[in-house]
């Protein structure tokens, strides 16, 4: 497929990834619902909460990837595509166009969130994680310290491109890498949702600090470092433990019978 296509098609699913996990975050992560009363006036708090944010990302990846995975790789994440060129997985070439056609779809997709939310009454870009925003110290759902943070991005990063590489190797079973990819997503939100909201992906924590503004914006090294070293780290181990091997690749000579 031509790179502009692969192109548009990252940028289509980086903005999916950002509208439907970012927006759920934003949307209905927790909302009262004045209907549902408990008590003398006190409205019941509903949402899907930390588990179905968690789901959301997870079931982007998954929907996109088989939507489009024909299309392009649907790395939808520039620490992804750093991870399979270190993998030896993806050309060098094609770092940048790639890259720029991710952080544009997370843009849009922030910026759509963005559009929405400010459509209810009273909606502020306010609070330590506005947008579903990434941080560390203050701007940590849970105030976990900056090394804390950078641990937690780095080795879930590790973790994701593992998944990645080892689902779309030639030898695993063939059709079911969305569905590893995307519950492997769907454990890492779960685990460090309190401690950095969860980036493992660069563009994705880029979309929604360009609304929330400079102190936001400020943070978003540790969201690039982070996870391309663990992507690349990720990618470097994975192609020199777990290639294939020569003699893996060359397929056997069949067994000569007398007649």
């Amino acid at each position: 497929m031509a790179l502009m296509k692969r192109c548009v098609a990252e940028s289509i699913g980086t903005f999916w990834l950002v509208l439907g996990g970012c927006g759920s975050a934003v949307l209905a992560a927790a909302f009262t619902a004045g209907a549902a009363k408990l008590g003398e006036g006190t409205a019941a708090p509903l949402g899907i909460g930390l588990v179905g944010v968690s789901i959301a990302f997870g079931l982007t990846v998954l929907t996109i990837a088989y939507a489009l995975g024909h299309v392009a790789d649907c790395h939808l994440n520039p620490a992804v595509t750093f991870g399979l060129w270190a993998g030896k997985r993806f050309p060098g070439s094609e770092l940048l166009p790639y890259i720029i056609a991710q952080v544009t779809g997370a843009i849009a997709g922030a910026g759509v969130v963005y559009l929405i939310a400010s459509g209810k009454a009273g909606f502020t870009l306010t609070g330590s994680n506005p947008l579903a925003t990434n941080g560390f110290g203050t701007h940590s759902p849970s105030g976990y310290s900056l090394a804390a943070c950078f641990l937690t991005e780095v080795i879930m990063t590790f973790m994701f491109l593992m998944v990645i590489l080892g689902a779309t190797d030639r030898r695993a079973p063939q059709g079911f890498a969305p569905i590893a990819i995307g519950l492997a997503l769907t454990l890492i939100h779960l685990i460090s949702i309190p401690v950095t909201n969860t980036s493992v992906n660069p563009a994705r924590s880029t979309g929604p600090a360009l609304f929330a503004g400079l102190e936001h914006i400020a943070q978003l090294w540790l969201f690039w470092l982070a996870p391309i070293l663990g992507a690349v780290l990720a990618g470097f181990f994975y192609s020199s433990f777990f290639a294939e091997s020569r003699k893996e690749r060359i397929p056997a000579e069949p067994i000569k019978t007398l007649r």
